[in-house]
Formats: C-alpha cells, structure tokens, sequence
C-alpha cells in the first residue's frame, strides 16, 4: 500500500501499541503472548508465591496486581472460546497451586495436589474468565453510550459488505456480550439500548464477573431496577 511518498508492506502480523494484530483476525496468537509474558513474570514472583513467611490474602493481591494486569492487557477487545478459556484457566489454576500449596491426606500422610474445584472453594475472588467477561461488558457499555459520529461506534455497528464464507462461523465480538447477558436473564434485550443506562449497565457488569454457577443466576431484572434507583437516589440527595 502507498500513501503519498511512503510504502508499507502487507504482512501477516504486526504489534501495535503491545497487542498482536492478525490479518486472520484472531486472538489465539495474542492470548498465547499474554500468557508468555504472564509466565515470565510469575516465574519472577514464585519464591514469594511459594514462601511461609507470607500470608495467603497477601499472595493472592501479588498474583491480582503484578500477574494479572500482564496477562489481561487488552482483554477488552478479545473473543474468547472454549479452547482459549481453558488455556487462561490452567494459568490461573497453576498460580493458585503454588500459592495454596499441596494438601496433605489425613490417613496415608501423603501430599498432593489440589482439584481444580478445591482451588475454586479456596480463591473467593473472581475467576479469570469471569474478569476478562466483565471487562469486556464494561468496554462495551462505553462504546454503546458513544456518540454516532465516533468511529469506534461506528465500527460496532457498522455491518460489512459481501457473504460470509462457508464453514462454521466464528466467535465474534458481540457473541461474546450477548451469552454473558444470557446467563444473568437479559439474553433477550437489546444490549445497546440496555447499556444507556450507566448504573442498570454497572449492575450487570458487576453480576457477570460475580457469577459462579452459569445458568443457573436468575433474572437480575429487580435488582438492577433496585441499584439503579438507590444510586441515583443517593445522588439526588448528596447533590442537594
């Protein structure tokens, strides 16, 4: 491609601003970098992950604030799938391994490792995915709230040209916001005109990263109703 007296050259791949852009367009090649470098700086941080002298809680804000930020850069503008859920999830089940440590069996006296639903019980915050999901939903309530001359929205809501290829179509951006929306109870509503309103939005980004049994949480319907007229409420009153 040419513009004015510069020359770029295609290339199949190229970094921009810390994030791998693919001409495929997919995300399997940056979530694989992440968590190389998210690696690099746990294996930097293990000795304290994995020393007595620190508490639990302080282990878990190290891992939340110095190995988390590295691995969810740009998190924002993922889709994710079943594979690369699974990938973020075996990190995060490593780390946590080496913060809890082994647990030893009462009868026999001897020491293995923790089930994955045992690092579940023992890690009350978030998981990994529930984190990246919320972040995502909270991207997307900003670019909704957008103005339509920004090109940001209206590259969300732009539809492209020409037919789709043949073979299974893959994971987009917005499927992604539509399923989370789906397993609080508003799979049904219109995402964009749902997120105008900022505090009913907040409440459904809170209730996706604090989901832990999918399918099964109901209509969040009342609650959001409640939050959002308790907020504003409140900020009647501080206003007057």
């Amino acid at each position: 491609m040419r513009i004015n007296n510069s020359t770029f050259e295609r290339a199949g791949e190229f970094k921009y601003v810390g994030t791998t852009l693919k001409n495929q367009n997919s995300i399997a090649e940056e979530i694989k970098s992440r968590l190389k470098s998210g690696n690099v700086c746990y294996h930097s941080v293990q000795n304290l992950l994995s020393s007595t002298l620190l508490s639990k809680n302080l282990k878990i804000k190290i891992y939340r604030t110095i190995i988390l930020p590295v691995v969810l850069y740009g998190c924002e503008t993922w889709s994710l799938t079943l594979r690369e859920k699974r990938k973020l999830r075996v990190f995060e089940n490593m780390v946590l391994r080496r913060i809890f440590g082994p647990r030893r069996n009462e009868v026999t006296g001897e020491w293995r490792r923790l089930h994955n639903e045992e690092l579940n019980d023992l890690y009350s915050s978030p998981n990994i995915v529930r984190v990246i999901n919320s972040r995502i939903m909270r991207w997307a309530g900003h670019v909704a709230r957008m103005g339509k001359e920004r090109g940001v929205y209206r590259v969300l809501v732009r539809k492209p040209e020409g037919r789709r290829p043949l073979a299974r179509p893959r994971r987009r951006w917005v499927d992604n916001i539509r399923m989370n929306l789906q397993e609080v109870g508003f799979g049904y509503m219109d995402w964009i005109g749902l997120a105008q309103d900022r505090d009913r939005w907040w409440t459904l980004v809170s209730a996706v990263m604090n989901l832990r049994v999918p399918g099964n949480a109901g209509n969040f319907l009342t609650s959001c109703k409640l939050v959002s007229f308790s907020r504003r409420t409140l900020h009647h009153r501080v206003s007057k």
